[in-house]
């Protein structure tokens, strides 16, 4: 695998997005590794454990409490803006408007609920329903909150469909996009 650097006397912030189970956290964490800056990916499961509270509790408190997603939204944000970082979340492509490269992981469904069923165990009908529940919960919460279609994301620097691609492969393509940009060289 190649090593880079970020390019002296820039700061660099890459904002990943996509659906459950399309390997944002896995990609956002090698990638920020691999550029040694901090990874931000404050989501409802953190804030979940923060409050005592399961992830499915939290899902459900936010159907009629914005607090929930403002809370997590405004916090990743702010420690994004903060310094050099790979910001992972649903909607870092969208709200991190300084990101210098945007990245939108995509999968088919049966691919995503397949990974989270490895990833968590449990019934892969339980957790169809479920991950359709929240891609339906997450997608009107974020259109009523911030007018966002999260199902547009044309506008992203990159798209990678993750279905057949190893997390290595994603994070070096995204890797060569920064080299292209002049933000990131080749270590020896």
């Amino acid at each position: 695998m190649k090593s880079y650097r970020i390019t002296p006397g820039k700061d660099v912030r890459v904002a990943i997005s996509g659906k459950s189970g399309c390997g944002n956290t896995t990609v956002s964490s090698l990638l920020a590794e691999a550029l040694g800056v901090r990874l931000i990916n404050f989501t409802f499961r953190q804030l979940a454990a923060e409050r005592g509270m399961t992830l499915a509790e939290v899902i459900e408190a936010a159907k009629t409490d914005d607090s929930y997603d403002i809370a997590v939204d405004t916090r990743q944000v702010e420690l994004a803006r903060a310094e050099p970082c790979v910001l992972g979340s649903r909607l870092a492509v969208w709200l991190l408007k300084e990101a210098d490269l945007t990245v939108y992981l995509k999968a088919d469904d049966d691919v995503r609920t397949r990974r989270i069923q490895n990833r968590e165990g449990g019934s892969l009908e339980e957790i169809q329903a479920f991950t359709a529940m929240r891609d339906s919960e997450d997608a009107r919460r974020y259109k009523k909150l911030y007018g966002i279609d999260s199902s547009d994301y044309a506008f992203c620097g990159l798209v990678i469909d993750t279905k057949d691609v190893p997390p290595e492969e994603i994070v070096q393509r995204i890797l060569a996009e920064l080299e292209r940009r002049g933000l990131v060289e080749q270590t020896e």
